[in-house]
């Protein structure tokens, strides 16, 4: 593999094993990331896992506070680097970004292109129950998620798998699909147009996406939880507080499911059984305000929650 001079721009963790695939293989010239932002309870300022690895790594990083005002550009084309690589950057490039660097910026995203365009691909194909994602590869334009593609990785989804623990499977997948993809690109390929008319949209999460609704069908109520696990995290009404809940299941064909939806109609060791529209989801995990996750049967040991109780949609706040 002929190495290829490139600046990187990336900031959470599912970046990382591309930038530490390209530090390996390639020349980067530059590591580009979010700003430190607070975090905690304190909110002391936190550096993206982006920027804490290319520190490591000594690496340069550039931090701008917006990707419109020349200082991206400029910095780009100061680096006389080819190509600049994408991977959950955070921000929307304009036009003088993208076109800073002769080939461009290609992009590592996380799904099978057109579907799933925008800011949390892997999180909607979980809560909308796909059983097949992947990572592409592809060019970007001035538009969301819209520019060819020069290849995709397919991945099946587990049954069971959160939106969490997708993105750590997909990560290193997405390395080195991007390593494949830079060879291509090297080697003169042309990307493949999509086909618009497939497109789908997968917006920013809000904290409302975790408010769980009982009265859908057990199979929505089950991806959900599953999708928002584990930002904004799926919330329910019990008692008049808000519990956390997690690693939800759709129960068996024939489970008792008796009592109006959000009713708990069992307790076992499998979790909790709640009553949806159609059917029943098994709760695995429960987290109450203040305390510690615990698994449901013992949540329900230490009288956190009864047969008959109910669960019902909390009214979540979300930014205007």
């Amino acid at each position: 593999m002929v190495p290829v001079r490139v600046v990187f721009m990336g900031s959470p963790e599912f970046a990382v094993p591309c930038l530490r695939a390209l530090v390996t293989h390639h020349e980067v010239a530059l590591v580009v990331s979010q700003p430190d932002k607070p975090a905690g309870r304190g909110g002391q300022l936190a550096a993206p896992a982006v920027k804490i690895t290319a520190t490591d790594l000594k690496l340069p990083v550039f931090q701008p506070r917006s990707a419109r005002n020349g200082e991206l550009r400029d910095a780009l084309i100061s680096t006389s680097a080819e190509l600049a690589i994408v991977v959950a950057y955070g921000k929307i490039l304009p036009k003088d970004v993208l076109a800073a660097l002769p080939r461009g910026c290609v992009n590592v995203h996380g799904s099978l292109l057109p579907k799933y365009r925008g800011a949390a691909p892997v999180q909607w194909a979980v809560i909308d129950g796909e059983t097949e994602t992947g990572v592409a590869i592809m060019q970007l334009d001035e538009g969301m998620d819209t520019g060819p593609v020069y290849l995709e990785k397919r991945v099946a989804i587990d049954p069971e798998e959160t939106s969490g623990e997708l993105l750590t499977r997909l990560a290193p997948i997405g390395a080195a699909a991007l390593l494949e993809g830079i060879a291509q690109i090297a080697a003169g390929a042309e990307p493949t147009p999509q086909d618009h008319a497939f497109a789908t949209h997968a917006a920013m999460l809000a904290k409302s996406d975790g408010a769980i609704d009982f009265t859908l069908a057990a199979h929505a109520v089950a991806a959900r939880i599953r999708g928002v696990d584990p930002w904004p995290g799926a919330q329910a009404l019990h008692r008049g507080q808000i519990v956390k809940l997690f690693r939800a299941v759709m129960a068996p064909d024939g489970a008792r499911t008796e009592g109006a939806p959000g009713t708990v109609t069992a307790i076992d060791a499998q979790g909790i059984h709640v009553r949806c529209a159609d059917g029943t989801v098994i709760i695995r995990d429960i987290q109450a305000p203040g305390r510690k996750r615990l698994a449901a049967q013992q949540f329900a040991a230490g009288r956190g929650i009864a047969v008959g109780d109910e669960l019902s949609k909390p009214a979540l706040e979300t930014p205007q």
